[in-house]
């Protein structure tokens, strides 16, 4: 039986009416639901696992941005002390004042900036770096939207291949669903014609489900109106209930 990479699961396609989605959606969970595959079911896994595979981590370049501007902050705020301090130390010789103390946080103060400097130098190459892996990441990304691409148009050529697969029975299935024309069917999915809710209802019964349908109150209405004394049950070949899991008798 197809995976859920090719197709999604019968029930949570046909286990309520409306479904919501298309015929063709429909028809191909029908068909999974009879043990169909599709024939590029193997690809389709393929193309999902590459997908899976080809991860694109987070880059923070807002992250290294910053510290190569505080790096660059404090290095030019140091500069600025060093400009000051030496400014002190030439003020004192001039008057002949005692400037010991002043050197000493000079040289303390240029030490500082020769680390500062190195910090800097570090955060710009780990700003080089980063650039750089998101260079790497957005590739990824790229690759990423094309393998999703091509994933989600080879499930789609999945789902028209398996809808064709029961299309005959889908036909023979519209003659028990009151309110419709097989001959509305035409002879393939895209070419039906028909009211949707009789095409869900056509879809349910010839799928095999596990588990009750629910029947919204739009479709109980269609079979009420169209169909006389005929159940919904009747019509899907399954049990049915309405959405609070009571059993639709009528």
């Amino acid at each position: 039986m197809a995976g859920p990479d090719v197709v999604s699961p019968p029930e949570a396609v046909l286990g309520q009416i409306p479904t919501g989605t298309t015929l063709h959606r429909e028809l191909a969970a029908a068909a999974r639901s009879r043990g169909r595959t599709a024939s590029i079911r193997t690809e389709l896994i393929g193309l999902r696992e590459r997908l899976a595979s080809t991860a694109a981590p987070a880059v923070d370049l807002d992250s290294a941005r910053r510290r190569v501007a505080d790096a660059g902050g404090e290095e030019e705020r140091l500069k600025e002390q060093i400009a000051a301090l030496r400014g002190d130390v030439r003020a004192r010789r001039s008057v002949d004042a005692d400037a010991t103390e002043t050197l000493a946080e000079l040289e303390s103060t240029a030490a500082a900036l020769a680390r500062a400097q190195t910090d800097r130098i570090a955060a710009e190459q780990a700003l080089d770096s980063a650039r750089g892996r998101a260079e790497r990441v957005r590739d990824v990304r790229e690759r990423r939207l094309k393998l999703r691409d091509q994933v989600e148009n080879r499930r789609r050529d999945a789902r028209r291949e398996l809808a064709r697969t029961v299309y005959p029975a889908f036909r023979g299935a519209l003659s028990v669903v009151p309110g419709v024309v097989p001959d509305d069917a035409g002879t393939r999915p895209s070419t039906y014609d028909g009211p949707r809710l009789a095409a869900s209802l056509a879809a349910v019964r010839i799928a095999e489900l596990d588990g009750p349908v629910a029947v919204g109150e739009s479709a109980a209405a269609w079979v009420a109106e169209h169909g006389g004394e005929i159940s919904v049950a009747t019509v899907i070949d399954a049990e049915a209930v309405d959405r609070h899991g009571a059993p639709v008798t009528d």
